[in-house]
């Protein structure tokens, strides 16, 4: 099975070179959710087991055993920009799983200046509207167990919906495909591959709108971008690890590979593929308290005399579980160590047997 997922990724990959795409589209939909996750620098791909599967590997729903929802918020850009995340899921049977996500990413009362100057010139501040650039990603998940002891799948598909005020607007689509493998010794595996057949956008503009700001810098009208918009590949690989101390404390490790399909400033690039190493650890305390830590996003960064200076992302999360009930909060980039603007993140998990 190994080498027939290898065989279809490598030819995706040698068809989307062949059409225009771009080294960075629907961005927001790799952010990340869940304030768990983002504590351990995102190094979940193999032993995430919850309804935030559904986004991290879909094959990690099928351990589910009652209904799951999850929610998440947090800002970014000093409160500009907004991110907010809700999930549920829900087994099927005792071998398959379906779940449900919804991204929203924004930007709201944008002032739209369009209008400021009427045909004679005056400026009328009464013309400024407002409107908002928003990103929607809504994912439909499924999940089961193969008869291999152990094995498991997961498949996404993927809605993305983005409007910028009435200036434009794109529809897209893709696929997600998530495998992980439960070993002997606590040890577990994962792989997650984003737009696996690449996500396509198409996008309309309002001529009318455009047509207003045409001239209003002499010489730099403004022409309509491209209609369609191809987002690569991207793969995770993930190796985990659970220790188990004195029955009350574990300790739970994962490394894992981000991987792009083009040439980045990540720490490991060439003209096919830039690698980004991430390292999370969980600390619990009989599995009511947590304490994470994590670092990723190895960056090198160009200076301005032209050196490279590598950066990285450090990160920390504290969580508590009770009946059911998980609280989470994570903060990114501890220290100022990268160019990435930190964040505090909180979401919340409820698991539906506190109801039965």
């Amino acid at each position: 099975m190994k080498k027939y997922l290898t065989i279809l990724l490598l030819l995706c990959v040698s068809l989307i070179h062949a059409q225009t795409t771009r080294k960075y589209s629907n961005e927001f939909m790799n952010i990340g959710v869940d304030a768990a996750a983002l504590g351990m620098s995102n190094a979940v791909v193999a032993h995430t087991a919850d309804v935030n599967s559904g986004y991290w590997n879909p094959a990690g729903l099928v351990n589910l055993e009652d209904n799951q929802m999850a929610l998440m918020h947090s800002s970014y850009f000093a409160n500009i920009a907004n991110y907010n995340y809700a999930a549920f899921a829900m087994p099927i049977d005792d071998r398959s799983t379906m779940g449900i996500s919804i991204i929203r990413f924004g930007v709201d009362d944008i002032l739209d200046t369009t209008q400021l100057i009427d045909d004679q010139g005056n400026i009328n501040y009464d013309r400024i509207n407002l409107f908002s650039a928003v990103d929607y990603g809504i994912t439909f998940s499924y999940a089961r167990k193969l008869p291999v002891q152990g094995l498991n799948y997961g498949v996404n598909a993927k809605i993305i919906r983005r409007i910028i005020g009435d200036f434009a607007s794109s529809w897209g689509f893709g696929l997600d495909l998530g495998i992980q493998f439960e070993g002997g010794n606590d040890w577990k595996f994962g792989i997650m591959i984003r737009d696996i057949t690449t996500t396509f956008n198409s996008w309309s503009f309002d001529k009318d709108k455009l047509e207003d700001i045409k001239n209003a810098i002499d010489g730099q009208n403004q022409e309509p971008p491209e209609g369609t918009e191809l987002t690569l590949p991207k793969l995770q690989i993930g190796i985990s690890k659970m220790f188990v101390f004195n029955y009350d404390y574990t300790l739970r490790a994962e490394f894992d590979l981000n991987i792009r399909f083009a040439e980045t400033n990540d720490i490991i690039s060439t003209s096919f593929a830039s690698i980004n190493p991430a390292l999370g650890f969980k600390f619990g305390y009989t599995d009511l308290v947590f304490l994470r830590v994590g670092v990723g996003n190895f960056q090198n960064e160009l200076q301005i005399d032209n050196s490279e200076n590598l950066t990285f992302q450090p990160s920390f999360g504290v969580g508590f579980k009770y009946n059911g009930i998980e609280i989470d909060y994570a903060f990114t980039d501890i220290g100022d160590q990268s160019v990435a603007l930190y964040s505090n993140v909180f979401s919340l998990k409820l698991d539906f047997s506190i109801f039965r």
